[in-house]
């Protein structure tokens, strides 16, 4: 029911948001068709990281990943067993939460392999996304206010989105990752 819900609402603000103008020398924010499926989860309530888990073990080639905190032990642990199966994992993380967390996972998840980058761009990287499989029918975004941390699945009030089947959506995501890679540096553990 909640999915229903969700589904009919994105479609009216989608339908709602085209029928403005906007002025063409100011940047817009871009309006997609509604399309594909949506999953979506409300921590504590919700295991909102086994479905993130449960995304990456359905991945079968690549998975992007930008993260402000990092704390959740078993999704660390899920990216880095879909690396070790041979996909394509790389993570962009915040400087500033890598420097404040005693028990972030992010040195973790490099040094298993991961490529993994240091957004020292903006003075906080927020973003808290998944991008899974680009180009692919399977493709998948995720995205809310869900860290990747313990206190997200268990002690904050938090959601989660799923989008799968709308590959404009996942394509703007992905632009959007490429766009923050671009400005990243290398994670290297001897800075922290």
């Amino acid at each position: 029911m909640k999915q229903i819900y969700l589904l009919l609402t994105f479609l009216a603000a989608s339908v709602t948001a085209s029928a403005f103008d906007f002025p063409q020398n100011s940047r817009t924010s871009p309006v997609l068709a509604a399309s594909g499926t949506i999953q979506l989860a409300f921590s504590p309530e919700d295991d909102a990281g086994a479905l993130v888990i449960a995304a990456i073990h359905g991945a079968r080639k690549q998975v992007l990943v930008q993260t402000f905190s990092f704390t959740h032990s078993k999704i660390a642990q899920a990216l880095i067993e879909a690396k070790r199966r041979g996909l394509d994992v790389q993570l962009i993380a915040d400087e500033e939460q890598i420097r404040k967390m005693q028990r972030g996972l992010v040195p973790e998840i490099a040094a298993a392999g991961v490529p993994t980058f240091v957004d020292r761009e903006h003075a906080s990287a927020h973003n808290k996304i998944m991008v899974i499989d680009a180009g692919l029918p399977q493709a998948a975004v995720i995205t809310g206010s869900f860290n990747f941390t313990h206190a997200a699945q268990y002690r904050n009030a938090e959601n989660l989105l799923i989008f799968r089947g709308n590959p404009q959506l996942t394509q703007a995501y992905l632009k959007n990752w490429q766009h923050h890679r671009a400005h990243s540096q290398v994670f290297d553990a001897r800075r922290y």
